[in-house]
């Protein structure tokens, strides 16, 4: 099997853009609950998405102890099925920086010494029309449902 058999089709991502997308969180759940943590994480999303499903973005929310936490990420969209209806299931995944666990919160999340660490999220989303809904695992903390528009 020659080696170009691995390489990704459309390696390096276009700089090209294609659509927005602007998001928000509806619903935030701990699979451990404790007593400090919020599940009102506030969360307003930017992504710049070009034609081949490569993404872009920045996430500015309110992490599990109600302090202000920013994220930004790069990733890639996975189409997985559309309907004749124009609804499209898509996984995607996204990977890059968490600033905002601090002071007695700093070691919630790995690899935080900094107060700057690596995070990776992946979430499986629906896309019908300009509206898109996603439900996001944040590690084994919990999970998110966000919805948004996109332009």
């Amino acid at each position: 099997m020659p080696a170009t058999a691995f390489s990704l089709p459309d390696w390096t991502p276009a700089l090209e853009w294609d659509h927005t997308l602007v998001q928000t969180s509806f619903y935030t759940r701990h699979f451990s609950p404790d007593p400090e943590h919020t599940n009102q994480q506030d969360l307003i999303s930017l992504e710049l998405h070009n034609p081949n499903n490569w993404l872009a973005g920045a996430a500015w929310f309110k992490n599990s102890f109600d302090q202000p936490t920013w994220y930004f990420y790069a990733g890639r969209e996975f189409p997985l099925w559309q309907t004749d209806q124009g609804l499209n299931v898509r996984a995607k995944l996204t990977g890059g920086l968490l600033r905002g666990y601090k002071g007695e919160y700093r070691d919630k999340i790995p690899l935080n010494h900094l107060e700057v660490a690596p995070a990776a999220l992946p979430s499986i989303g629906v896309q019908w029309g300009r509206f898109e809904s996603d439900l996001i695992v944040f590690g084994a903390a919990g999970m998110m449902i966000t919805a948004g528009v996109r332009f």
